[in-house]
């Protein structure tokens, strides 16, 4: 069902930050969802990085690519990259035709709200296309000195 190719390295010292890279395909339902949620947060407590932030990023990450972006027996993919003073959070999907807004939905709309927690918890985000018929939904958030992550204050 999963397909877990992980790489993980000691959690950081007090002199040291954590670096490692973490993947795995999920199904594109909403237990799939919550696996990447669960095992996300798992990974990232293993690096020595605890952020509820992140969590939730992860979270509606996995949501969007489960409703928005699933095509029948295609997996989706959560992958987390932790390097220098950045955690990067990917999920893909291989609904390359429907890319989010540019900017995410109003509070009042009826969908697209949940772009507005991942912009608002992480230091940037984004959308890559490709390769066809692929599409990746990033999002970046910044650790402090002692490896924690930062909320970006706005």
């Amino acid at each position: 069902m999963s397909d877990v190719n992980q790489e993980t390295v000691e959690p950081p010292t007090e002199h040291t930050r954590p670096t490692g890279h973490f993947t795995l395909l999920l199904s594109p339902t909403p237990r799939g969802a919550r696996l990447a949620r669960l095992l996300g947060a798992e990974q990232l407590r293993t690096w020595g990085l605890l952020s509820e932030a992140a969590t939730h990023v992860i979270a509606e990450l996995a949501a969007n690519a489960v409703t928005h972006g699933r095509v029948p027996g295609r997996c989706f993919r959560l992958t987390l990259r932790v390097a220098d003073d950045t955690l990067r959070i990917e999920v893909t999907d291989t609904r390359g035709d429907r890319l989010p807004r540019s900017r995410p939905a109003a509070a009042d709309a009826e969908s697209g709200r949940g772009l507005l927690l991942v912009e608002a918890l992480a230091d940037r985000w984004g959308a890559t296309e490709g390769p066809t018929p692929r599409k990746t939904i990033w999002a970046e958030l910044k650790t402090d000195p002692t490896g924690s992550l930062t909320v970006p204050a706005r």
